[in-house]
């Protein structure tokens, strides 16, 4: 018999847990739960749990310099199968502190490129539903 190994959460470095833990609150649903001043957990209605760690000196991200300080990895949300979905998940997101990291060539890629209030970068994905 395997082990019982389960997948518990993406864990999200950032500046202020209780902020980024809001901000994605906002995005996909829950309710934020604190366990101390360091670490917020946010257990997403129907998908993964997120956590998220203060850490001093936060660096964030860069975009797209995979060259200095990648990426490291990236959020994919499915936002629709239609682009006015994808248009109302933009407005929703911009709202909530979200910036623009790639919007070019929409017409011919089925996601938009954002980065969080911490600068991890997400994707708005536009998935046909079959």
């Amino acid at each position: 018999m395997e082990p019982g190994i389960r997948f518990r959460f993406v864990v999200l470095d950032c500046p202020d847990p209780r902020a980024l833990a809001r901000f994605y609150a906002g995005v996909l649903g829950g309710t934020p739960q604190e366990v101390d001043g360091e670490w917020v957990v946010l257990r997403v209605p129907g998908g993964p749990g997120l956590a998220f760690q203060r850490v001093d000196g936060y660096t964030p991200p860069e975009w797209p310099r995979a060259d200095r300080n990648p990426q490291q990895f990236h959020i994919d949300l499915d936002a629709g199968s239609t682009w006015e979905e994808v248009d109302a998940a933009e407005k929703r997101v911009l709202e909530l502190g979200a910036r623009v990291l790639d919007a070019e060539d929409y017409e011919t890629k089925d996601f938009r490129v954002y980065a969080d209030p911490a600068g991890h970068p997400f994707c708005l994905c536009r998935i046909e539903h079959t």
